[in-house]
């Protein structure tokens, strides 16, 4: 389906489309540069992502590569960075998948339920952290980061690219392959989950917030 006629405006200005386009006819230093801008923002969200920890890195680099592989095929029919991490995403769910099938005879529950071994890390993070004293900030953000994880894995994407990479509703939606909808079906679950979890933590009144 074509872009729209915003859609197609938004996208000729995106100068990262220009960059993919020299990059389809092999030049070397549009794919270094990509590389460069979009390296540390791939891994901050991978290290959510990865079945893991450690991996981010690894899964990165395979991101990297696919669009490398893909660069002949590239058409800019969608922001980069919505094409991007459309391809990180199923990098990511395939790595998830694979570690899955690893363990899959010592863990049990379906895949919509929160992840056992972040729900473990966060129980065992938050011991000793009584809710009537002050958490310091590097508590909170451990506290933070493993109620993410604990999030089932599309919940999980679709806040991040919401917080982090402030992705619009239709950007998220191409970027997992969903409707508008469906985002923010996912988006309403995962904040009440998210808050379900960062309930027990919060001070005087005042919630534990991821930080900025």
């Amino acid at each position: 389906m074509a872009p729209s006629s915003s859609a197609a405006l938004r996208i000729e200005h995106d100068p990262d489309v220009g960059l993919m386009l020299r990059v389809r006819d092999d030049d070397a230093s549009a794919f270094e540069e990509l590389v460069r801008k979009y390296q540390h923002r791939l891994i901050g969200i991978l290290e959510h992502l990865a079945p893991v920890r450690g991996a981010a890195e690894d899964l990165a680099q395979e991101v990297f590569l696919r669009v490398y592989r893909a660069r002949k095929s590239y058409s800019p029919g969608a922001k980069f960075s919505t094409w991007l991490f459309t391809i990180a995403n199923n990098v990511a769910s395939n790595a998830r998948r694979s570690q899955s099938r690893k363990r899959e005879l010592n863990l049990g529950g379906g895949e919509e339920g929160p992840d056992a071994q972040a729900m473990e890390q966060l129980a065992q993070a938050a011991s000793g952290m009584m809710p009537s004293r002050a958490m310091a900030r590097a508590e909170r953000e451990t506290i933070v980061r493993l109620a993410v994880e604990a999030l089932h894995p599309r919940q999980r994407t679709a806040l991040l690219l919401c917080k982090f990479e402030d992705m619009s509703y239709a950007d998220i939606a191409e970027a997992m392959e969903l409707t508008v909808p469906a985002v923010k079906s996912l988006l309403t679950r995962a904040r009440d989950n998210l808050r379900a979890l960062l309930e027990p933590y919060m001070v005087e009144g005042e919630a534990v917030r991821p930080s900025p």
